[in-house]
């Protein structure tokens, strides 16, 4: 063990033994195991992280930057504590991080707290390989403002070509909003590339990494956007927390969404002040177990090494795309099993014949997980050419026998929802 919670990777070939995440562990008693291939919706938690959030409420359980008792001193210390932990994962530094309750909360946050930079005939690009949480609230300030949302559209393998950066990105861009990682197919974007770009343009960057900072080693420093948005429970550790990240001297640009107690500075019968970046925009009671918990998972993840969280979910990925290639009734999106580009632990597929939410059904009586729907990325799937698709996503846990069994899954999922209709229909 490195650093904690890392492990030695263990005889099943996952990065991470599955007994170190209580939840899987319980389920390895049932029939076979379960096999979770659901990470890019929530990743499960590893004993680390619960012990975290079990031990704040038990030893520290105070509101932080509040009181001058020695446990307000204490819940303090381990919120900047976490902050640092935190920063450090993705390259930044501490005071580039305010907590959030997630990645949808710090985008909203940045499309209200960036929407008066925006004018009459302005423009905002967006890809089409958005989630609904870094497209909607662009929608929404760019209608009030007058602005324009413009697509930058992917290939059909799902990756942005530099022609549609150019295409895109100009002299009325005043924002760009793009995912490091698509959550949907899990190609990994030119996100530098894209980011010289907009430079060109004078225009600001805001990066979802909700699914990078889980799968790949993040810099933001390297990367070079002005803001990023990710999300605990998706790296491993709690729900309904997250990180904003402003990069110094672009935070100055951002005007707080949220307002009350803890961001302001002084207030006054008829006006206010507020604090500067990280704090203006941290108004009320942080979580902070649940940024503590996060701040656990991300020395998980070190500890395991995020190159090798890298590789091996490349490695999941290509196999799992190799075996529905083979597989006549099932429809691969995105990367191919020989494509060239890297790819995250993440791969949409359909079953040919069955709905989307069938199959799933159908692979769930076999104890396989997965997901299914539009993954809150509409136009990416009609882009796509459908209106759902399955998408099975890998985690630290996940092992090769894992996608075998998911591939065997997979080639009995016709079968198996002809049954399940048949019985419905009884």
């Amino acid at each position: 063990m490195t650093r904690e919670g890392a492990h030695p990777s263990p005889p099943s070939g996952a990065l991470a033994a599955p007994e170190d995440f209580p939840l899987l562990a319980h389920e390895a008693a049932g029939d076979g195991g379960l096999v979770y291939l659901d990470s890019a919706a929530t990743t499960q938690k590893p004993s680390c992280v619960l012990e975290t959030l079990d031990a704040f409420y038990r030893t520290v359980n105070a509101n932080p930057h509040r009181g001058a008792h020695r446990l307000g001193t204490a819940a303090t210390e381990a919120l900047e504590a976490a902050r640092r932990d935190v920063a450090r994962l993705v390259g930044a530094d501490a005071d580039e991080i305010a907590f959030t309750s997630g990645t949808t909360c710090a985008l909203n946050q940045l499309a209200y707290g960036l929407a008066g930079l925006l004018h009459p005939g302005d423009e905002v690009a967006v890809s089409l390989l958005e989630h609904h949480s870094n497209l909607v609230p662009w929608l929404t300030v760019a209608r009030i403002a007058g602005a324009k949302v413009r697509h930058i559209v992917p290939d059909r393998q799902g990756r942005i070509p530099d022609d549609e950066i150019d295409r895109v990105i100009g002299p009325r861009t005043r924002i760009v909003a793009v995912s490091h990682v698509s959550n949907v197919l899990g190609c990994i974007q030119p996100v530098e590339r894209i980011v010289r770009a907009a430079r060109g343009a004078d225009a600001l960057v805001v990066l979802d990494c909700a699914q990078s900072v889980a799968h790949l080693p993040v810099d933001l420093h390297v990367l070079g956007a002005d803001f990023a948005a990710f999300s605990g429970h998706k790296m491993y550790g709690p729900m309904g927390v997250g990180a904003l990240y402003a990069r110094r001297g672009a935070a100055v640009a951002l005007q707080p969404l949220l307002r009350g107690g803890g961001m302001v500075e002084a207030v006054f019968e008829q006006g206010f002040t507020f604090k500067g970046f990280p704090a203006g925009l941290e108004a009320g009671t942080p979580n902070a177990a649940g940024a503590i918990g996060m701040a656990a998972a991300a020395r998980f993840l070190e500890g395991l090494g995020m190159e090798a969280v890298h590789a091996h979910g490349e490695t999941l990925a290509r196999r799992m795309a190799a075996g529905l290639a083979a597989i006549p009734s099932a429809r691969l999106y995105g990367p191919g099993p020989g494509g060239a580009e890297e790819r995250c632990g993440i791969v949409a597929f359909n079953v040919r014949g069955v709905g989307a939410d069938l199959a799933a059904h159908a692979l769930d009586r076999r104890n396989v997980a997965v997901r299914s729907g539009a993954h809150c990325a509409q136009p990416l799937v009609r882009h796509l050419g459908a209106e759902a698709v399955c998408r099975a996503s890998a985690g630290v846990y996940t092992s090769e026998r894992d996608v075998d069994r998911f591939l065997e899954a997979v080639e009995a999922a016709r079968q198996d929802a002809a049954s399940l209709m048949a019985a419905a229909m009884l």
